[in-house]
């Protein structure tokens, strides 16, 4: 009981002390920030805070901290936490881009819009383009496409949806499919079987193909494409028996 009562004076005395010399202008020594940067750069980070941090300690407003970094183009989630006696941990996650969003902008996995001061390290991602505040809905549209495109290892550089919700697909090689208003997946597998049948051959010549059809689809064909023979195409066995 003696050694319990004697550490409670320390603590009271140290208490004491510190108020009585003012624990509040103990100054911020360290800012700490902490997460895996590729887009976020640390300027960034230090020109938000600058101005938040040149306080005591204690006098750190906490929240602001959080809103000031929070609302950097590149950070998804943040987390802010004093550790005594004289610094401030900061946790960042950044966003990561997904497909662009029209020409100058950008969207994460999650749906969220972000706009870089510059677009042009992301020209290789896929294009997004839809009616307005629906980037959440269209994207995951798109994810969906994309996996039936994937099993026949074609990929997408464009997908639009247009204020109607009409879909069209750009494929990397150029071949554009229209998919209209109305049971779009549905189409888009039905054309998908048929690519077996038509050859890899036949496929590459195809410029645009129209699912906007209730029982089938139109092609057009690339300029300087030779005529097809159909009959070669939909009965193979006939001209090899021949």
């Amino acid at each position: 009981m003696t050694v319990v009562k004697t550490m409670i004076t320390v603590l009271l005395a140290g208490l004491v002390w510190a108020v009585g010399y003012g624990i509040k202008s103990i100054p911020i020594k360290y800012v700490r920030t902490e997460g895996v940067f590729q887009y976020l750069s640390k300027d960034e980070i230090k020109t938000a805070l600058q101005p938040l941090v040149m306080t005591g300690f204690f006098d750190a407003d906490m929240q602001a901290i959080h809103q000031a970094v929070s609302e950097l183009t590149w950070v998804d989630t943040v987390t802010v936490k004093r550790v005594w006696p004289d610094a401030i941990d900061i946790k960042i996650r950044e966003k990561k881009p997904y497909v662009r969003w029209g020409q100058q902008s950008l969207i994460s996995a999650r749906g969220e819009i972000i706009t870089p001061k510059n677009i042009d390290p992301f020209k290789t991602l896929p294009i997004l383009q839809g009616p307005k505040q629906q980037q959440a809905k269209t994207l995951e549209i798109m994810k969906g496409v994309n996996t039936a495109l994937a099993d026949q290892s074609m990929k997408m550089a464009e997908f639009t949806i247009n204020d109607r919700w009409a879909w069209k697909i750009k494929l990397t090689t150029g071949l554009e499919i229209l998919l209209g208003r109305n049971e779009q997946l549905k189409k888009l597998q039905r054309f998908l079987k048929t690519l077996d049948a038509l050859g890899q051959e036949q496929v590459e010549k195809i410029a645009i193909v129209d699912l906007r059809y209730p029982n089938g689809y139109a092609v057009s064909w690339k300029p300087e494409t030779e005529e097809i023979d159909w009959k070669k195409i939909a009965n193979p066995q006939h001209e090899i028996d021949g």
